[in-house]
């Protein structure tokens, strides 16, 4: 069936709509009405070939939330009308280690990513959210809470749950002292998620106009990372550390603000590697440097439960899709607070 979508055709040229084929329902799919998609950074990457492994044509989005339009004769776990979300992950083999293991976003051979990815049905493109339906098999979709907004539900798919993920990983619980690096997309919500769980979050940052609003976001304390003095004043004093830092930066001096046996997590994808840490003082305090990526579809959905307890959900802009390209443009300079999410029931086709 053919649908009505946000269609990147080439790399130099803007999205513009058009249509695109989705493939028939499979016994085991839920085909989705989408109401909101969040805007992630990665959407522009991707839509401008900027990592080399855009196909086109090409339909972004991850961040997907939607109403259920059709199930296959196999579906049990959604009905027509339920509401849903969809992250980044459609598919995976569900047989390797990882799958076995409900890990499934490092799955042996490769998950089936929302968009951009190979259909295991057709050969073809899986398109993304950025479109008036989206089709992912039932164990790739997920429940909304009903007492959330459906618009600022959407980024917790992808922003959420990668911030989510290593705070259960690495069982963060309440009194922990958590550091966050970078108040973004990601990073204002691992603030709001490690707050909720109880833990005393620093925010690092190179903007010191930030801080009223990490503090009302819910962290205790405001770093401004340029300044060596108030970096010096919080040294050997966070548990973990959350990177949320989408470009390379010396980690040194994140490293030495965690006590004896301290993380720093990575989940920032920079363009262009991080400089070369100093091992010193690694070795003396055994101190780690981890990365995660996104979550689980079993993670994802404790995420959006806890954030349905306590009442979370990201803080957005909202926007139809034919203003994508200004609000792409808007991404490169960090001019959001601090998600952008398309309203697909406002958009013309």
């Amino acid at each position: 069936m053919k649908i009505h979508a946000l269609v990147a055709s080439q790399a130099t040229q803007p999205l513009h709509t058009g249509q695109v084929e989705l493939r028939d329902l499979q016994p085991d799919d839920v085909r989705i009405n989408v109401l909101y998609c969040g805007v992630c950074h990665s959407d522009l990457h991707m839509a401008r070939n900027e990592w080399g492994v855009s196909r086109y044509p090409l339909v972004p989005g991850h961040e997907i939330v939607g109403r259920v339009a059709a199930v296959g004769d196999n579906v049990t776990r959604y009905a027509v009308g339920q509401t849903v979300g969809v992250g980044v992950m459609v598919d995976a083999c569900g047989e390797c280690h990882f799958c076995h293991q409900q890990e499934e976003q490092y799955c042996e051979t490769g998950f089936t990513p929302t968009y951009n990815g190979t259909d295991k049905y057709t050969g073809g493109n899986t398109y993304g959210g950025y479109a008036d339906q989206v089709i992912a098999d039932q164990n790739f979709v997920v429940s909304i809470p009903d007492n959330l907004p459906l618009n600022a539900v959407a980024p917790l798919l992808c922003a959420g749950v990668t911030v989510w993920s290593p705070l259960h990983h690495f069982n963060v619980k309440a009194g922990d002292k958590v550091g966050v690096v970078g108040l973004g997309g990601l990073g204002h919500m691992a603030v709001k998620l490690a707050s909720a769980l109880g833990a005393e979050v620093t925010l690092f940052t190179t903007s010191p106009e930030k801080g009223a609003d990490a503090r009302r976001l819910g962290a205790h304390r405001v770093v401004v990372s340029r300044d060596a003095g108030q970096m010096a004043a919080c040294q050997t004093s966070l548990d973990i550390i959350l990177d949320c830092v989408a470009a390379p930066h010396d980690l040194d001096p994140y490293l030495a603000t965690l006590k004896t046996n301290g993380q720093l997590v990575l989940v920032g994808i920079p363009d262009q590697p991080h400089p070369s840490p100093n091992v010193t003082p690694m070795v003396f305090r055994r101190l780690s440097i981890s990365g995660t990526s996104i979550g689980s579809i079993k993670e994802t959905q404790q995420m959006l439960d806890f954030c349905g307890q306590h009442n979370i959900t990201a803080d957005v802009e909202m926007i139809t899709g034919e203003e994508i390209e200004t609000a792409f443009a808007r991404m490169l300079t960090s001019d959001v607070k601090y998600r952008f999410v398309i309203d697909m029931q406002k958009t013309g086709w």
